[in-house]
């Protein structure tokens, strides 16, 4: 049974989201320092777990207060397919390997997901204060200014970006990296290779970049991008061209007029 949701009911949450969000980012951004944390591995994984631990700690009850019914994603770095159901997909620290090492791209951000398809999503950067936020039929906006993706038509003129989504993902994961960049790097103008991924989708959602691709489907690295890049007018599929949802093995952003020239590219190594 669908659970589809009028545009209305999904927008009346926005403002209690964009609260629970930001008020969660303040957290994340007392705990920033302008000097790198840890040294081993370990250390940096603990520093890694305090900063998600904080933040969850006061950002998971207000979202599941807002949304009677719905459920919580528990793995950030979970993939595949959700149960059917309103689901709350967070990453209380996104990039939070760049918090850690004292360097400015990361965020907070809470998607609510349907079906495996994003409704509604608020990505907040603390260190700026800015709020990008999308509901689904209701267009992408940054603080309060509407976006729209890049009017590009010539994927040699074009910015794009990929990036892995963890660290230790299999060795077939990381060869078609390095490949897709190798193509796009003859196929494109210049080629950002950077996490995480929310960071480089709010670009494309804003035209600032003019795709995005990736090879995981961790999925709380995609739906906020997802959501923000369709609103704002773009094409979200998978590396077949088919729509994109939650339980979609790749991933492809892109502006309409580059996107089947980024597609014929990436389809190949993917």
């Amino acid at each position: 049974m669908s659970t589809a949701m009028p545009f209305d009911a999904d927008a009346t949450l926005m403002s209690e989201v964009k609260a629970a969000v930001e008020t969660a980012g303040l957290t994340l951004r007392e705990r920033y320092t302008t000097h790198a944390r840890g040294v081993s591995l370990s250390d940096v994984v603990d520093e890694i777990h305090a900063n998600d631990d904080a933040v969850l700690g006061v950002l998971r009850e207000p979202l599941l207060r807002a949304r009677q019914g719905s459920r919580w994603a528990e793995d950030e770095l979970a993939g595949g397919a959700l149960p059917p159901g309103e689901w709350w997909v967070v990453d209380p620290a996104e990039g939070n390997i760049n918090h850690v090492h004292a360097m400015p791209d990361w965020a907070v951000t809470a998607t609510l997901v349907r079906d495996n398809q994003p409704v509604l999503t608020v990505v907040h950067l603390p260190l700026t204060g800015d709020t990008y936020t999308a509901v689904a039929g209701g267009g992408t906006r940054l603080n309060d200014r509407p976006l729209k993706v890049s009017a590009k038509t010539d994927l040699g003129a074009a910015l794009v970006g990929t990036g892995q989504a963890k660290p230790g993902e299999d060795k077939d994961t990381f060869r078609r990296i390095g490949d897709s960049v190798t193509a796009m790097l003859t196929g494109g103008l210049v080629v950002r290779v950077s996490v995480p991924a929310t960071m480089q989708l709010i670009h494309v959602a804003a035209g600032r970049m003019d795709a995005f691709w990736q090879f995981s489907d961790v999925r709380s690295g995609l739906v906020a991008g997802a959501l923000l890049v369709t609103e704002a007018g773009g094409t979200v599929t998978d590396l077949a061209g088919e729509p994109w949802s939650a339980g979609s093995r790749d991933f492809l952003a892109a502006a309409p007029g580059i996107h089947a020239a980024a597609l014929e590219i990436l389809r190949p190594i993917a």
